[in-house]
């Protein structure tokens, strides 16, 4: 497992998909997860600061386990199966640690709320991870390769052989 980061939300240029883009801590491999704008949204809206009128359900589950004393530690990326991404979210809680089945972008919407880490299974980055080249680019020369990327990639470029 690595940890990641969110890099940054983004949309494909062929599809108009909202991207998820998480980049490993210790390095320049990067992975993009197609989620939907529900999704897409609820993250945004907590990574930017934004009030909302009323909890969304993400900001309902952080809650949730605050009162019933469960801390959310982190989550990871687990697996890619038949080009759909699999998560886990890791609960502690009085008898132990639980872990839980979840979409990534569920998980990831938890994780900056509760301030959990968030990893990608080695296998994972291995099978749809990008590598940019970071010791000779400066972070604009990053962020212009991948949105050269995302005018050209489409979900199904990540598909299982």
């Amino acid at each position: 497992m690595q940890q990641v980061q969110i890099y940054g939300v983004s949309f494909d240029m062929v599809g108009k998909q909202p991207i998820i883009l998480l980049k490993t801590v210790d390095g320049s491999r990067f992975l993009p997860i197609w989620i939907g704008h529900p999704e897409a949204t609820a993250i945004l809206v907590h990574l930017r600061g934004a009030e909302t009128p009323r909890p969304m359900t993400h900001d309902l589950l952080a809650e949730t386990l605050n009162r019933l004393d469960a801390d959310c530690v982190r989550v990871a990326v687990t697996e890619l199966h038949e080009n759909t991404f699999h998560a886990v979210i890791t609960l502690a809680t009085t008898e132990g640690e639980i872990e839980i089945d979840a979409r990534p972008s569920d998980a990831i919407a938890l994780a900056v709320r509760t301030g959990a880490p968030i990893f990608v299974a080695d296998d994972v980055l291995d099978a749809s991870g990008v590598e940019f080249e970071s010791g000779s680019q400066d972070q604009e020369d990053v962020i212009t390769s991948f949105r050269e990327f995302l005018e050209s990639v489409s979900p199904d470029d990540f598909a299982s052989e």
